[in-house]
């Protein structure tokens, strides 16, 4: 039989949304490949997904309803399954009203199809939703307060940046497609700069690394400023384009410029050089999710917008303070209306206090879409608590997550490599159609489907209606039909939105309520006090092997803990040793590397509670200063070797 190319796009987690090339032999794909033809991907695929296939045809993959009976997870046909969904949902409705239920839909996939589960429950109830975004609550918060809208200019900018500096970005790990674009721009003379605490192999692109304290942005970008200042670095016309000039300037001055450096642990030469950088631009600074996740994480962010615009370095080419990517903006969501219906929210990264404490009434039932919140969430075990207590837990999932594993009913669905959805970026602007590579297996749905056999249960089945690819026509007709871009037109090749500026905010033109940029006006939140009890700072931070929660393949044994050979007394390369913090303890195994800071610990991001190896189980459960993002990068740690005999 001859080989079938198919193309689609992926859907997890990740600014890329590459192009895949996938090979299929008698219905069974056998190879991933990136597409050549997508602008983007150019032909290659990052790590997690070019093994993909390891975790789409792993034997654990769930492939029939499991309803617990007698507190063990039993095999039931989806009749069954849906019947007893729609009982307990309709009797919880009934006696407490819908905000007892709590529908939970994360980024499992970033497909705008998934949003029909919104709009299901919004069409129950109204039920309780979330509120903020454990990745970038704080930043997007920052961003819309500076700037009024929330966007980049296109990826390709990059190549009229004169300087790009890299702030607390590892683009090896989280924008790979974004190397060739970086080593051709310096390849034509683009000084690349890297701002991070945390050494990694985007040092090897870079001219210059910093590597500040971790927590030391706010202290180091108030040095730049005061630099910008003090040397008439400013753009001369910044005022006619930022509110609160002068009020920023003061911000910069108030503490001395000594011990600005000292707190962020930099040099005065290094200020200067960035201040330089921003004052010969254009330059693009290119910020990092982990800048929006501390307590102040969107000060943090305020600040980078507010160096971007005094120095005239906002609607230019070449220029920008670039964190995101508007994926949503050329699809019509609006039959989702989100928070602004729900009877009541529950801040994303406070998932597990909040649902414990919910009262009047309290949460009853829980519904969770693509996500793994036990594993990916702070405090995991008091979430995995929360969702234990409650009457009814649905997760839907194609593997048995750590949140799948407190459920009362688990439902398989599709993978990536089965999905029919449309899809923007937050790492560039072009869209792409999912197509389903191969059908799912016997006894696995899409969450439309589910969707739509619960409506059926429940008196909404007319609400539900229509085929995937109905609802996606919907979906793209609105804002983009009247510009020539179809359904059709999408599935025939890979299309730029053309609702997106080639440069954001061109002409210096914001949509603030004053049409300038809101400078950062008022000091930032302090950070979190140094703690003798816990001297190292916990990094949990995104892997080359694991998308999120998800790992390539199976890991086995401690959790590596990653720390400077001096951080640690009597430390060993490969010896065990107890890393603890004030929510609990883990086993570990430590790595040493001189190349990282001394009061630094690195774990992976999204390691499994069932294993032991779950880092968010350390973390406290806190907001950001803006948007209700998480501070994740706040806890303070002990590592302690074990002594052997």
């Amino acid at each position: 039989m001859v080989d079938q190319l198919v193309k689609t796009v992926c859907n997890r987690d990740c600014p890329d949304v590459c192009g895949i090339v996938a090979t299929v032999r008698d219905g069974r794909i056998i190879r991933l490949q990136g597409d050549k033809d997508h602008p983007i991907t150019q032909g290659f695929l990052c790590h997690r997904t070019s093994h993909f296939l390891e975790r789409h045809y792993a034997p654990d993959r769930l492939t029939t309803p499991l309803l617990r009976k007698h507190g063990t997870l039993t095999p039931v046909g989806w009749n069954e399954a849906m019947d007893v969904a729609a009982e307990k949902l309709l009797t919880i409705r009934r006696e407490s009203g819908p905000a007892a239920v709590f529908h939970y839909r994360s980024g499992g996939s970033l497909g705008v199809l998934l949003a029909v589960t919104d709009y299901f429950f919004e069409q129950f109830g109204p039920v309780t939703s979330k509120r903020g975004d454990i990745c970038s609550g704080a930043a997007d918060a920052a961003q819309m307060m500076d700037f009024g809208e929330e966007d980049s200019n296109d990826i390709f900018d990059l190549l009229n940046a004169k300087n790009i500096i890299l702030w607390g970005k590892n683009v090896f790990v989280s924008s790979p497609h974004s190397i060739p674009i970086l080593k051709k721009a310096r390849a034509q003379g683009t000084r690349l700069t890297l701002i991070d605490p945390v050494a990694h192999q985007t040092r090897s692109i870079c001219d210059s690394y910093i590597q500040p304290r971790p927590g030391g942005d706010v202290a180091l970008a108030l040095a730049v400023g005061a630099t910008l200042f003090e040397r008439g670095w400013v753009h001369p016309q910044a005022h006619t384009w930022c509110d609160h000039l002068g009020e920023l300037r003061s911000l910069c001055w108030s503490e001395d410029f000594s011990a600005l450096c000292a707190q962020a642990d930099v040099t005065a030469e290094q200020v200067h050089g960035i201040a330089e950088a921003l004052h010969n631009g254009p330059t693009t600074i290119v910020v990092g999710w982990g800048m929006g996740r501390r307590v102040n994480g969107a000060g943090i962010v305020r600040l980078l917008d507010a160096l971007g615009a005094i120095t005239g370095n906002i609607g230019i080419p070449g220029g920008g303070v670039s964190f995101y990517f508007k994926r949503r903006g050329a699809f019509d969501m609006s039959f989702a209306k989100g928070e602004s219906v729900a009877p009541r929210t529950i801040a994303e990264p406070m998932f597990g206090p909040q649902v414990l404490a919910a009262k009047d009434p309290p949460i009853r039932a829980v519904w969770i879409t693509a996500g793994n919140p036990v594993a990916m969430l702070p405090e995991s075990r008091t979430v995995a608590q929360a969702l234990a207590s409650r009457e009814f837990v649905v997760v839907a999932d194609s593997w048995m997550s750590d949140t799948a594993r407190q459920a009362d009913l688990v439902l398989p669905v599709n993978t990536l490599l089965e999905a029919h959805d449309v899809l923007g970026s937050y790492g560039h602007h072009y869209l792409g159609v999912a197509r389903p590579v191969v059908p799912p297996p016997p006894g696995v749905k899409t969450d439309l489907e589910i969707m739509q056999l619960l409506a059926a249960r429940v008196g909404l089945a007319e609400q539900l209606k229509g085929t995937s690819q109905q609802w996606l026509e919907r979906i793209v007709a609105t804002k983009l039909g009247p510009l020539g871009v179809t359904m059709e037109t999408l599935q025939n090749g890979y299309v730029r939105n053309p609702l997106a500026p080639k440069v954001i905010f061109e002409g210096r033109k914001f949509p603030t309520p004053s049409g300038k940029v809101n400078l950062i006006h008022a000091p930032p939140p302090p950070p979190l006090p140094d703690e003798a009890k816990f001297p190292l700072v916990l990094m949990s931070l995104s892997s080359e092997k694991s998308q999120s929660s998800q790992w390539v393949r199976p890991t086995e044994g401690p959790a590596v803990a990653t720390v400077h050979p001096d951080a640690v007394p009597g430390a060993v390369d490969g010896a065990r040793a107890v890393l603890s913090s004030q929510q609990g303890e883990m086993d570990v195994v430590i790595q040493l590397d001189p190349h990282q800071r001394k009061d630094i610990v690195l774990m992976a991001k999204g390691g499994h509670l069932r294993d032991g190896r779950s880092a968010n189980a350390l973390i406290k459960a806190r907001l950001t200063d803006l948007g209700e993002g998480a501070a994740l990068y706040d806890e303070r740690v002990r590592l302690n070797p074990v002594q052997t005999a």
